[in-house]
């Protein structure tokens, strides 16, 4: 279930933010408006190195953005858990110049959870850009909204991402995690230009896949003592999905063997979808599949607090001899967010055996 904001959020500031998100939410095409024109904002362009770690911090030119961290956990007593934590950042027009504090057009939004194979909590955090509410920084690199941080504690000279100490906090759960990464950054689609449709949007894309983690989840029942593995994504565009695109499924899979993969299908309104993948080896080695070499196809339907969705799934790559089914831990994993979405960690059984993540958006 979604919690209140704290009380330190004014009503000005929620009134704001909805202001700024209106023009996403009243012309949506496609989830949360990410359909929708982006006259003004920069646009991907293939071609373009990734430079680090100037690019963890903000985009502004363009108009999403979102570092989303995804953890599969297990207690000391074997207990199987996931934690989500994810900054997103918004802007309702494409240049800052002088509008700073109250009148910045960047708008943030945190989504925290912690899922148990009987309960999902779930919470979000609103902020307007150039109040010192929210934002990032590449070096030292730090994310955060309120008192929820992404910051990095990696010592000099290494990507600051190689390693991380992740807190959020809620009125049913909070955690600390420590994150140290073995192997480096992943680099989706063409170094990084990741196409999401065949009319050709697309993002640039990145992932930190390899994080080992320990720290301590603190649930209604109280503190849990945790270690498991987690998942960076890093994402930003200014129109990600084509106008009849309503929609997507994605999963980060994490194998037994070491070996990852990412994967998403973009629904499409006429029934067909475009998808995308890359598998990346042990060693961190990443080999990108257009569209069609992936099949995501679902199996069953579970009724959520928001929307009947699928929570298992079939996932195929005949090209690495994938063919698995991932069933959720919790089917009712709903964000009960600004942006209702599925988020939820899932078992990896069939050729490959393991656990990941799957976020669904669009679903109503």
């Amino acid at each position: 279930m979604s919690q209140p904001l704290p009380p330190s959020h004014l009503a000005a500031t929620l009134v704001a933010l909805l202001l700024a998100l209106a023009p996403l939410s009243t012309t949506a095409q496609g989830f949360a408006g990410l359909g929708t024109t982006a006259e003004g904002f920069a646009q991907p362009t293939p071609g373009t190195p990734l430079t680090f770690p100037a690019d963890h911090a903000a985009h502004p030119a363009y108009r999403i953005e979102w570092w989303y961290l995804t953890a599969t956990l297990t207690a000391a007593d074997g207990t199987p858990l996931g934690a989500q934590w994810t900054l997103f950042r918004s802007a309702s027009a494409p240049n800052e110049g002088t509008n700073t504090g109250w009148s910045s057009p960047q708008v943030w939004m945190g989504h925290a959870a912690v899922t148990t194979p009987s309960a999902h909590y779930a919470t979000e955090r609103l902020a307007r850009g150039g109040t010192g509410q929210a934002g990032v920084t590449a070096a030292p690199f730090s994310a955060f909204i309120d008192d929820w941080q992404m910051t990095s504690t990696a010592p000099a000279p290494a990507d600051p991402l190689s390693a991380l100490r992740l807190t959020a906090s809620a009125p049913q759960f909070t955690y600390d995690l420590a994150l140290t990464a073995s192997a480096p950054l992943t680099l989706h689609g063409d170094a990084g230009y990741s196409v999401k449709s065949a009319a050709g949007q697309a993002s640039y894309y990145y992932s930190q896949p390899f994080y080992n983690v320990t720290g301590t989840l603190t649930l209604p029942s109280g503190p849990v003592e945790v270690t498991g593995e987690a998942w960076l994504d890093r994402e930003w565009s200014s129109q990600p999905l084509a106008d009849n695109q309503d929609g997507w499924d994605w999963v980060s899979l994490s194998f037994t063997s070491g070996a990852r993969l990412m994967g998403f299908r973009l629904r499409q309104t006429d029934g067909t979808a475009f998808t995308s993948a890359t598998w990346i080896t042990p060693d961190g080695r990443a080999t990108a599949y257009p569209d069609g070499a992936l099949t995501l196809t679902p199996l069953a339907e579970s009724p959520t607090s928001g929307a009947t969705v699928p929570t298992t799934w079939r996932v195929t790559l005949p090209a690495r001899g994938v063919d698995t089914t991932l069933t959720a831990l919790n089917p009712n994993a709903w964000m009960d967010v600004s942006f209702p979405y599925w988020e939820g960690p899932v078992t990896i059984t069939g050729s490959h055996e393991g656990r990941g993540y799957l976020e669904m958006t669009g679903y109503d």
